[in-house]
């Protein structure tokens, strides 16, 4: 590249700064910018595309089309050239643009005039804005350096596109973060919450696109590499030794900080008029591009690398860091991309609700936020790009849905939405001491499940009878290291002083899968729901599973105690677990130690094969607690992350209830204890139809108690499970129009 295209490029920047310094409103401005960039070009046409809405895009402004097709013209995404920029978000170069692949004729612009096209995407940060498009009369490819300098324009223009800089008249030109914006994704947690934004990570602001003085931005721009360098280097040492993992990301960090393609690139944008920001920034926004694009899940975790460090780079430039002076809102919506278990209990109860762009519904975020029965939506695609810290916001757990700076409409119906709910826990508060009793004089044992300390004052609040399920995972997810065997024991000493003599049952560590604990080595397993989990970890590594049994059987003091182990598969896994147990007991007393007075060990029903193991089981476990979320995935084959499939099977298939109905008639001969726990149990319909399948105990969320045992007083067990059985007869797929039906005419 000549010296003379470089001063080109900048003189080009210069024109557009001052342009964008004058007086000019959004339209005016948005015309004056294409004219320059036109000029500047050599080309008889500049056109900036806008998106109007997701999937349109508007012609906002032009120099050389027609002016009158200006937010005239309109195009979805994917059509014609433009489209097929925006889609892609790459470059399309055509020298004879009729003749390029997916080419589309709009009479009204007058571009039959123009053969060769360039356009190239608008976007920041991996968000879509525009298209920037520039043609000629003559037939030509435009240059590299031509490619590059308008890249390094729309890099421009999308700053001052999110900066507000040609907002006006018409849905493309509206003001960025003003609008209310409809956010679908999916339910992590159930419950409504209204409140104020808060972001996890605040965003950085590039307020200075465009620099006067390359020598001095270079200089900012290795100052702050070196600055970054040095920190990586030291979080480095200080991991050397440590997590494995922890070091393995932070040697990409220092790879990206030390790669010489990254720099030269930035040094390049610097040279063509971009501060050190903006420099910084178009490499994450290509970056962020290519990560939306990439399958292969290392090149993802590598890309999130360098966007992760990109962003330190940045809040060493701007001097923007995580502490922005903003004050925390009395009723702060979290916002973030993901989020640990141990950042997210820092914020505690004070959240009133959680929205992720990534996550899991079995994520330690997920299982947090149940613990603390805040509402959570996962999957929020562009939520970090919309929200501002502050924005108004609610939050509807049970549909997975995110209203951002809502209308008056909508935020009278989700108030009105919110009231009704607590009018109807006012309602259940009355029955709470009342036992859950159907009128057909079955009482059906409704239990909470638990995980935090935080979780047992709803214990007495909720008029649960116990603790179904108490998850002692999350003591060993939220540390850096292994818990010792004194720490486990003082908490569950304390989970049971707060029960108050109801009764408690632990299940023992659940990791693997989607569970893994930040000290401990992933394995990098193809389907890790079925893999190296729970149980069969803890029987392959005995001494933690040792170390905890300790605990808990220390923790009793004497009292009674039960313990449940996870995802058994096999009865001889359980008596593989129930041989550890015996020799945790003997040691204890060898010890001295006081032990249970009563013991119950029991297991987990979470794969269809244990509902087939041989009788011998069904007699040597004391309980079953059928754990629903995990079992009703392996019956269906449907994987419970994979939004594709996983609500294509419903709880009340004729299938899974027979399959259920013969795990309650096989308990029944054993006299063996049988539970439910999981989702479906804490949802009433499905709830009264688990307890018509003969299963009386059911485990679920303590804000559900109330709401199941509200239907279930008032409904006759017996009439349900005949409508049960006329639609198996009549060849339904799923009872459930039925039982709905049914339930209608009841109430």
């Amino acid at each position: 590249m000549t010296d003379g295209t470089e001063s080109e490029s900048r003189k080009l920047l210069r024109r557009l700064r001052n342009a964008m310094a004058g007086d000019s409103a959004g339209q005016a401005r948005l015309d004056e910018i294409t004219h320059l960039i036109a000029d500047s070009m050599g080309t008889e046409v500049c056109s900036v595309y806008l998106f109007r809405d997701s999937e349109t895009l508007e012609l906002c402004a032009t120099e050389g089309l027609k002016p009158e097709a200006v937010h005239q013209t309109r195009m979805r995404m994917g059509e014609g050239l433009v489209g097929r920029v925006a889609k892609a978000g790459a470059v399309v170069n055509a020298a004879d643009a009729p003749s390029a692949k997916g080419f589309r004729y709009m009479p009204e612009t007058g571009e039959e005039l123009y053969s060769s096209f360039l356009g190239v995407p608008i976007q920041r940060l991996g968000e879509k804005l525009g298209v920037l498009v520039v043609q000629s009369k003559q037939a030509r490819e435009f240059s590299a350096d031509e490619v590059y300098a308008l890249e390094v324009v729309a890099m421009v223009l999308a700053e001052m596109t999110e900066l507000g800089a040609f907002t006006g008249e018409g849905a493309a030109l509206s003001a960025r973060h003003q609008q209310p914006v409809l956010i679908r994704g999916t339910s992590g947690q159930e419950g409504a919450a209204e409140g104020h934004v808060w972001l996890h990570e605040p965003r950085v602001v590039v307020t200075n696109p465009i620099a006067e003085d390359p020598h001095k931005e270079l200089t900012r721009l290795h100052e702050a590499v070196d600055t970054l360098r040095i920190s990586v280097d030291q979080m480095l040492a200080g991991a050397s030794g440590g997590d494995a993992e922890q070091v393995q990301v932070l040697e990409a960090y220092r790879m990206f900080a030390n790669s010489k393609g990254w720099m030269l690139r930035m040094q390049e944008d610097i040279s063509r008029g971009l501060s050190a920001e903006a420099a910084v920034e178009k490499e994450q926004s290509t970056a962020r591009a290519r990560l939306s694009q990439v399958n292969d899940a290392y090149l993802r975790d590598r890309l999130h690398d360098l966007d992760d460090l990109s962003n330190r780079l940045l809040r060493i430039l701007t001097g923007q860091g995580s502490d922005t002076g903003a004050e925390l809102p009395p009723d702060p919506i979290l916002i973030a991309r993901n989020i640990g278990p141990a950042e997210l209990l820092d914020y505690g109860r004070s959240l009133k609700g959680i929205v992720l762009e990534e996550g899991s519904v079995g994520s330690h975020a997920a299982i947090v936020a149940r613990a603390l029965a805040i509402p959570l939506v996962i999957h929020a695609g562009r939520i970090i790009t919309e929200a501002l810290n502050g924005n108004h916001i609610m939050v509807d757990g049970d549909q997975g849905v995110v209203h951002l700076r809502p209308d008056d409409t909508v935020v009278a119906a989700f108030r009105d939405k919110i009231a009704m709910q607590a009018k109807a826990q006012e309602r259940y508060a009355s029955i709470r001491e009342k036992p859950a009793t159907t009128k057909c004089g079955k009482t059906i044992s409704l239990l909470m499940n638990a995980g935090l300390m935080a979780d047992l004052p709803s214990l007495q609040d909720s008029g649960a009878e116990g603790v179904g399920l108490f998850r002692t995972e999350l003591q060993f997810l939220v540390r850096n290291k292994m818990p010792k065997r004194s720490e486990l024991s003082a908490i569950y000493s304390r989970v049971l002083d707060a029960a108050q003599d109801k009764r408690v049952v632990f299940r023992t560590l659940d990791i693997g899968s989607d569970k893994v604990l930040p000290y401990m080595k992933p394995n990098d397993e193809p389907n890790p729901a079925l893999g190296w989990r729970a149980i069969r970890v803890g029987l392959d590594k005995p001494g933690v599973l040792r170390m905890q049994l300790q605990a808990l059987l220390r923790a009793s003091k004497g009292r009674p105690m039960s313990i449940m182990f996870p995802f058994v598969a096999q009865y001889e896994e359980f008596k593989a677990a129930k041989w550890e147990m015996e020799k945790a007991l003997e040691r204890e007393r060898i010890l001295g130690h006081s032990v249970p007075e009563h013991l119950e060990v029991g297991a987990m029903l979470e794969t269809p094969s244990l509902a087939f193991a041989p009788d011998q089981f069904y007699q040597d476990v004391d309980f079953l607690s059928i754990g629903g979320n995990d079992l009703k995935q392996f019956f269906f084959a449907a994987d419970r992350e994979n939004e594709r499939v996983r609500r294509r099977y419903d709880t009340l298939n004729v299938s899974f209830l027979t399959f259920l109905e013969g795990i309650v008639k096989r308990c029944a001969a054993s006299n063996t204890a049988l539970s439910f726990c999981g989702e479906d149990a804490g949802r009433p319909v499905e709830a009264a139809c688990l307890a018509a399948m003969g299963i009386r105990s059911l485990s679920m969320r303590p804000a559900s108690i109330g709401p199941v045992k509200n239907i279930l007083r008032g409904i006759d067990l017996d009439g349900l499970r005949q409508v049960i059985e006329t639609a198996s007869l009549n060849g339904d797929q799923s009872v459930r129009p039925a039982v709905m039906d049914y339930l209608r005419k009841q109430s």
